[in-house]
């Protein structure tokens, strides 16, 4: 079973958008939450990694901030 992924991103953010696509040509299906125009999102990100920063990926539990290329490959095949 493939574990769930969350993007937690902004419309500007460039390694938002290297994230998104890293995932996208892997085959990884995954939400994507704009935390600009979702303060609760913003707000739980800030709880759950102690900063406001993005992108943060949410890989079946396991956050990544930043474009982490290589732990995200190993969160993923974790599966």
């Amino acid at each position: 079973m493939a574990k769930q992924v969350t993007v937690y991103t902004t419309p500007t953010c460039g390694y938002c958008r290297q994230a998104k696509r890293f995932l996208a040509e892997r085959g990884v299906d995954f939400r994507e939450v704009d935390v600009s125009a979702d303060d609760a999102a913003a707000s739980e990100i800030v709880r759950r990694t102690g900063q406001f920063g993005v992108p943060v990926i949410d890989v079946g539990g396991t956050l990544v901030v930043g474009f982490n290329r290589a732990r995200l490959e190993q969160l993923l095949q974790t599966a």
